[in-house]
């Protein structure tokens, strides 16, 4: 999966062609895994999605390496995968709450 080639400090951006012809740039979010497929999340760089917040969810897949979004049309498929990306948001704010350094102490107690 494409997670390890997003940790870098850039930003991956895709041009989305919503259904009425225009174009929306959206930031890369991160390529997730759900009920065996590959999802992407991603987050509108501007306009009004972007200033609330709202991430697409999108099946991805990759044919001679170029990426293809595909949209997710069943309504279970769906709640899968936003109840995987809630849980990798979940994931991401418990280890910014915890830190390095914290687990290091955490480590560092000697039981006697």
């Amino acid at each position: 999966m494409a997670n390890d080639e997003m940790n870098d400090n850039e930003e991956m951006t895709v041009t989305l062609t919503l259904d009425d012809g225009t174009e929306l740039e959206c930031v890369v979010l991160t390529i997730f895994e759900a009920g065996g497929r590959d999802y992407i999340a991603l987050l509108p760089a501007e306009g009004e999605d972007a200033d609330t917040g709202e991430v697409y969810l999108y099946r991805y897949s990759e044919t001679n390496g170029e990426p293809e979004l595909d949209n997710i049309e069943d309504d279970d498929e769906y709640e899968i995968v936003a109840d995987a990306f809630d849980e990798l948001l979940d994931e991401q704010e418990y280890d910014e709450l915890v830190s390095e350094e914290d687990l290091e102490d955490f480590d560092g107690i000697d039981e006697e």
